[in-house]
């Protein structure tokens, strides 16, 4: 009885010997995340200042927009983009100030990051605000910068025109003089004020604009630096 199970023992340690190896499961020696992912959220904004003029005026559909970041966008710790990052993009919309109405308007989106590397990225970004543009402001979601209402300054013009002619008037015929006066001076200040555009969008070197991230971004964490700057901002 005793040969027959240290028989039975030898061939099963002979048979645990020559058993192929378990192989360990992949998915579970993986680790758990990948610390060269990294992702740029929705919703990011990113402040930015231009390196080349935008204006109503002088810009055409589908010319290039230059930019340069002014601020690093940090997340969990990890930089996500260094301040001096270039922002390129691409102007969408243009339309001039009318005499009698509408707003002169400029529409740009941002669409490519560009790292110290030559690293790029595509992303779609949208103007949110723009703090540095003189006498316009963001009117919609999608980031159309508007010059804002002249509605206050033509009627200053007529009342002004209207006002000098009734002086005028006066001094040369009397009180009937004056009325004729302020008449032909209201006329002329009406003109004057029909024939003149509104106000360009005008954003000159260096206008700080807002950009938001309209979708996540990936990025290959191996390639973004981990200082704050990759370039010396513009001064």
């Amino acid at each position: 009885m005793r040969v027959t199970i240290l028989v039975f023992l030898l061939a099963l340690a002979a048979w645990a010997q020559s058993a192929p190896a378990a192989k360990p499961n992949a998915a579970a020696s993986a680790p758990a995340d990948n610390p060269t992912e990294l992702t740029i959220p929705a919703g990011t904004k990113v402040p930015v200042a231009l390196k080349h003029s935008v204006s109503s005026k002088g810009t055409r559909e589908g010319d290039g927009v230059y930019a340069e970041t002014t601020f690093p966008v940090v997340a969990n710790g990890r930089v996500l983009i260094p301040a001096g990052t270039f922002v390129q993009g691409r102007v969408s919309h243009i339309q001039r100030g009318g005499r009698i109405k509408g707003r002169a308007e400029v529409l740009m989106h941002f669409t490519t990051l560009i790292y110290p590397s030559g690293y790029t990225v595509l992303l779609p970004g949208a103007v949110e605000n723009a703090p540095g543009a003189d006498k316009s402001s963001v009117k919609d979601d999608e980031g159309t910068i508007r010059a804002d209402s002249q509605k206050g300054e033509k009627i200053g013009t007529v009342a002004s025109s209207a006002g000098t002619g009734a002086v005028v008037g006066g001094l040369s015929n009397g009180g009937k003089g004056a009325l004729i006066g302020a008449g032909v001076g209201g006329a002329v200040g009406t003109a004057i004020a029909l024939l003149t555009r509104g106000n360009d969008v005008r954003l000159d070197v260096g206008t700080t604009l807002e950009i938001v991230i309209q979708r996540d971004v990936p990025l290959d964490g191996s390639r973004v630096p981990a200082t704050t700057r990759s370039y010396p901002t513009s001064q």
